[in-house]
């Protein structure tokens, strides 16, 4: 376990590698064969290095459009999880990081569209002077060659066509806008704030993605960048040939007076996407025949500062720690799925959830279930079990805000671990650190930590679990009420025999002192919260690791929940 955090991040980094070295393959791959191949070299006389430019992004594009809908098949992965069970935890632990590469694919496209535009706008450009130009160059002698069959090199036919013209009545014009706006919709609507605050506006949003695949598939079919056909390059060959085109007597007699013939490059989008959409498609069926078995809500508890904590069970429905679940309520919306990290240990006989109002749909959700009991459908579980907290004899857990959920989990889940003396466990000491902004938000966790604090107790362990509690955003009326009641023995924002510390944790005292409790332990450090308290973490990791091999070391682990 102690080397599997770095061995993740290699295997991540070969992943990435990987990816990173097709796409640089593919680009100078075929940016030099359209730069340098003869057939391509009338087109080139015309529109010059934006050709290569355009069609090394377009292979490039095809290879991410092919990826992108991969990392999305959640029951795919499921399947790949269930396959690999045997293998490494590594790769497993892999096809956490599914939408981090989903979005890495995503903006690589939004680039190579962007290089892609560009390309294809001088080219129109240049295929629109040369047409109008009377100069008798070869760009312009190539532009009216064979207007009237279907062999000509230059797609503008006139000197009334405008570059904006094209761009709207062509099929690949056409498609190429409509596939831009579609793809700017959706890398716009997806940023953080958006999924956090308005997540029904990105689900809908994404489902453009039909849009531009169907725009993909049409895109190429009507080849108006062309090249020299196999014919006519034997007939008419282009190294030898090109300078008679522009200086032609009126009977020519040379092998060379025939003008070059052209062809259109044939349509390829579709090869590419082709496997990806059918394994989409069969996602999407496994989703909808899931999603009709039959839920059954068994509890229903509204805590606190809108929370709703949902007790369920379905037939067949195996969890672990750390996963997650997809949950779809049609009576607020048939579509969309949210998800939901699950609260309940494996152990337990339900699965469950806590549903903060954050949005529309959950704020729905919430007041739907003051009323009644609607149906729900659930798909998943989905994700790696987080079961590298349980190999490490002392474990610090760091959670911020709503970032608690996975914990409820873990910890409930250890301690009926530590009851019934399973030999999987080795954690002898766990360190849990909660921070949050207003004091509501500890309510509908503090009925865990108090039924955990009261367990331990009971059976002489109450020394097990050491949590701090961190409220950072508070206001004087909690401070007087506070310094009113120091000397109770319960806490007075929580209730619990824990003291609520105000501001934020001084991880350096804190890892300090579990260093001097713990001297010669390994140390996992888990957290599930934002980017910055990671960095901060990993720091103090590495500084309070001592260099002597017999002695305290702390790694740490950042959950991707």
């Amino acid at each position: 376990t102690m080397g599997s955090c770095l061995v993740n991040h290699w295997f991540s980094a070969a992943v990435l590698a990987a990816w990173l070295g097709i796409n640089i393959f593919l680009f100078t791959y075929y940016f030099l064969f359209f730069d340098r191949d003869e057939r391509y070299f009338y087109t080139r006389a015309i529109l010059g290095s934006a050709l290569a430019w355009a069609r090394a992004s377009a292979k490039c594009l095809n290879f991410n459009s092919m990826l992108i809908l991969l990392p999305v098949c959640r029951n795919l992965l499921s399947f790949l999880r269930g396959t690999c069970s045997c293998c490494r935890r590594t790769l497993r632990k892999q096809l956490d990081h599914n939408l981090t590469f989903h979005k890495l694919v995503a903006y690589a496209l939004a680039l190579l569209t962007a290089v892609h535009t560009i390309a294809h706008l001088f080219n129109l450009e240049r295929y629109n002077q040369s047409q109008q130009a009377t100069d008798g160059s070869l760009p312009a002698v190539l532009s009216k060659v064979h207007l009237q069959g279907s062999k000509w090199l230059n797609p503008i036919h006139s000197n009334q066509t405008t570059v904006e013209y094209v761009a709207f009545t062509t099929i690949p014009g056409l498609t190429g806008v409509i596939i831009t706006l579609a793809l700017i919709l959706m890398v716009t609507s997806s940023t953080e704030f958006i999924r956090r605050n308005y997540f029904e506006l990105f689900w809908y949003t994404h489902h453009l993605f039909l849009v531009y695949f169907a725009g993909l598939v049409i895109h190429g079919i009507a080849g108006l960048v062309r090249g020299q056909t196999e014919q006519s390059m034997a007939e008419v060959p282009p190294y030898h040939c090109a300078e008679y085109l522009t200086q032609r007597e009126q009977n020519c007699t040379h092998s060379c007076c025939k003008d070059p013939e052209f062809g259109s490059i044939p349509a390829e989008s579709w090869k590419w996407v082709l496997a990806p959409i059918i394994l989409y498609v069969f996602e999407r069926i496994l989703r909808v025949w899931r999603a009709q078995q039959k839920v059954l809500v068994t509890k229903v508890v509204m805590h606190p500062a809108r929370v709703l904590e949902l007790q369920m069970q379905k037939k067949g429905f195996c969890m672990e720690v750390g996963q997650y679940i997809f949950v779809n309520c049609p009576a607020i919306s048939p579509l969309e799925w949210h998800p939901f990290t699950l609260t309940s240990a494996p152990e337990e006989d339900f699965f469950s959830i806590h549903v903060r109002a954050a949005g529309d749909w959950t704020e729905r959700l919430i007041d739907t279930f003051q009323l009644e009991t609607p149906r729900v459908e659930v798909d998943g579980p989905f994700g790696t079990a987080s079961e590298d907290v349980f190999q490490y004899e002392v474990a610090m857990l760091v959670g911020a805000g709503i970032g608690v959920t996975p914990f409820a989990s873990i910890l409930k889940s250890i301690w009926y671990k530590f009851q019934q003396a399973d030999q999987t466990l080795k954690t002898k000491k766990i360190y849990f650190y909660w921070l949050c902004r207003d004091t509501g938000a500890f309510a509908w966790f503090n009925d865990l930590l108090a039924s955990l604090e009261q367990k331990m107790a009971e059976s002489g362990k109450a020394d097990f679990l050491t949590y701090r509690l961190f409220l950072t955003g508070w206001d004087t009326s909690i401070a007087n009420n506070v310094a009113l009641r120091f000397d109770t023995a319960t806490d007075t924002v929580t209730g619990l025999r824990h003291k609520t510390i105000f501001g934020r944790p001084m991880w350096n005292v804190e890892f300090a002192a579990v260093a001097a409790a713990h001297p010669r332990s390994v140390v996992g450090v888990f957290l599930c919260g934002p980017e910055a308290l990671a960095k901060s973490l990993q720091k103090s990791c590495h500084q309070h690791s001592s260099l002597d091999p017999r002695k305290v070391k702390f790694y740490f682990n950042k959950e991707n929940f």
